[in-house]
């Protein structure tokens, strides 16, 4: 063989060799990131089922407690009567809006609808023939039934509760409530990997990539597909493919998935566009649904490759050392004059391998361990942002608890008298004064549960998702928030508003916030003024709505209106303001690609101008 050959053989095999080293280690350390990333989807799985379980749940008792209304079983049980009916209509329709529910209805015994809380919509399930919904048949058989799917009727998908209505006789009817689970769908969206809900015949009923929202995982027969048409499980939909691809099984609940970049082009996901994602499922208690989320493994992978590449390139060290003292024994064979000069060279050679291969490992350590704090501060400073903006206005809503306290209490002790008094009316057979008297407290419940519910639409997080807002309706409801206040404080509000609504493209509940702000800084410029009075204006200014709130306080010193949006400025005493308000309105007004400015009038007072992109048609497309 000649020496061209064996050198040749000679570099061949040490590559080999690197090559099995650094696959080895790539896998080795692969696994490791595998098993580690794992345990960390396991423990997001067990929360998301749980909060998909509680939110379920708390209708759980909704069905069966409609047949406790004797308005709903003498619907059943009795001849139609049209007063009747619209008692029954009217009481689920306050029912349905008070719960948050999508829709509650009552079938009759045939499975026919006679009362539906959407009864006065161009919509309305009111004689619809439904016994064909497994939600009907489970009820009718076992008492109860739970059932996902597509409303026929305006193709809203949902989830279905139905409990049997019982009489003396037997079945007399089924009530039914269906559930929204959008806002939890929003929550997942805001999540590190996106996560799907798989029903029993493999299709995405829930997920936070709208995109894969009722696609099927697994392949479907015509049967099956003929099947679902006829019982309009999911209002006739195509059901497309799932767009991940298996690559391979990593145990009996994970799989690697390759997911192109078109599968999640539209999601708003802090996630890479395309790449390979770990797939992990659990099975809901008591379902025959699976919860699935995708975890990107790019992480992991440049992990494995780095370790592989540092495993190859140590092999390739110590088998080069093995050829060069191999082939020093042979040049000291050959020629015993160079061994000195050879000698040398190799420590040398030695010395430099053994720095750049330290150099090249502290440089590794420190891109990573600089990639993880960066990522770490950037979680942190969303996280301190979005809790700044909402400890703000909680803030709000604590000055505004005397108020809505005193709001509440007049209703309350109005509600007790009346009550006391039918009690009263009903022992002297003054049954015309108790129905009377019934009528007013409802009235009262209502204005109550207006209030609360301003109040709690107010306080809720937000989910900092822009849509169309019209701007005379925010108004409209912080002053109802104020209202007490603005009457304590005999303050006038002047609204110069058009009648036409101005629609703004913003997140509603912030932007309220904002209002909110402005508003209450207002009446606290004016506690000690003689004529207290705020104006409001709005008017559109190109591709823009410009707002101006004025009052007639004292005004903005030159002090103030040079650090008027900076944070902990406040010109007020001690102990009553952070100096923060404002600088989360600016902060909120930025956001929505808007601007916020303060001045003082020439009239006397201040005023604050406040722009925002004007609600355009192409944006909902957009």
């Amino acid at each position: 063989m000649s020496r061209f050959a064996v050198r040749f053989a000679r570099f061949g095999l040490l590559l080999c060799l690197a090559g099995s080293a650094g696959y080895g280690a790539y896998r080795i350390s692969e696994m490791r990131g595998f098993a580690s990333l794992q345990l960390t989807g396991e423990h997001r799985l067990e929360v998301y089922a749980t909060s998909l379980e509680r939110e379920i749940e708390k209708y759980a008792y909704f069905p069966a407690t409609l047949g406790l209304e004797q308005d709903v079983v003498q619907l059943l049980t009795q001849p139609a009567n049209p007063d009747q009916t619209r008692r029954v209509n009217l009481y689920l329709e306050k029912l349905n809006i008070r719960a948050g529910t999508l829709s509650i209805f009552i079938l009759d015994q045939h499975g026919k609808v006679v009362a539906s809380s959407n009864w006065q919509q161009k919509d309305s399930f009111i004689g619809e023939e439904l016994a064909y919904r497994p939600y009907y048949r489970d009820a009718v058989e076992s008492g109860s039934g739970r059932f996902f799917g597509i409303g026929t009727t305006i193709g809203e998908p949902g989830y279905y509760l139905s409990s049997s209505l019982t009489g003396p006789q037997g079945l007399i009817g089924i009530a039914v409530v269906k559930v929204g689970l959008e806002q939890l769908e929003k929550s997942w969206s805001a999540v590190e990997a996106p996560v799907i809900l798989e029903d029993e015949n493999g299709v995405v009923i829930l997920s936070s990539v709208p995109d894969w929202k009722f696609s099927a995982t697994q392949p479907l027969d015509e049967a099956t597909r003929r099947n679902f048409d006829r019982t309009y499980k999911y209002n006739r939909r195509p059901l497309m493919p799932f767009p991940g691809q298996d690559i391979r099984r990593i145990d009996d609940t994970a799989r690697l998935v390759r997911i192109p970049r078109t599968a999640i082009q539209s999601a708003n996901l802090v996630l890479p566009e395309t790449g390979i994602f770990m797939a992990q499922s659990q099975k809901l208690p008591g379902t025959s649904w699976q919860l699935t989320a995708f975890f990107p493994t790019t992480q992991v992978q440049n992990i494995a490759r780095n370790q592989g590449a540092l495993a190859g390139m140590s092999a390739v060290l110590v088998l080069i050392c093995l050829l060069m003292a191999n082939e020093r024994r042979r040049r000291i064979r050959d020629r015993l004059a160079a061994r000195e000069a050879l000698q040398r060279a190799n420590d040398e050679l030695e010395r430099k391998v053994s720095e750049r291969t330290a150099e090249l490992s502290s440089a590794n350590q420190r891109l990573q361990l600089e990639v993880e704090e960066r990522i770490r501060a950037e979680r942190t400073l969303s996280q301190a942002q979005e809790s700044l903006v909402q400890a703000g206005k909680l803030a709000i809503i604590g000055q505004l608890s005397t108020s809505i306290a005193h709001e509440i209490n007049q209703p309350l002790a109005a509600l007790s008298v009346l009550s006391r008094n039918a009690l009263r009316l009903q022992q002297r057979n003054e049954y015309d004064e108790v129905t009377s008297n019934l009528v007013r407290m409802d009235s009262m419940v209502e204005h109550l549960g207006k209030i609360t519910g301003h109040l709690k639409t107010f306080a809720r997080k937000s989910p900092d998702t822009p849509s169309a807002v019209t701007l005379q309706k925010a108004i409209g409801n912080v002053l109802f928030l104020l209202e007490q206040r603005l009457h304590r404080q005999q303050v006038k509000v002047q609204r110069n508003l058009p009648e036409d609504d101005l629609q703004v493209w913003c997140d509603p509940v912030r932007l309220e916030q904002v209002l909110l702000n402005l508003i209450s800084n207002s009446l606290d410029a004016m506690a000690q003024t003689s004529k207290a009075q705020i104006d409001i204006s709005a008017y559109r200014d190109g591709d823009r709505i410009r707002l101006q709130l004025r009052d007639y306080g004292s005004g903005l010193s030159d002090d103030a209106l040079q650090h008027l949006f900076e944070p902990f400025f406040t010109t007020k005493a001690p102990g009553i303001g952070l100096g923060l308000g404002l600088a989360i309105c600016a902060g909120i007004v930025r956001d929505f690609r808007g601007s916020l400015s303060g001045a003082n009038a020439p009239e006397g007072g201040a005023v604050f101008t406040l722009e925002i992109p004007i609600w355009e048609q192409e944006q909902a497309h957009g």
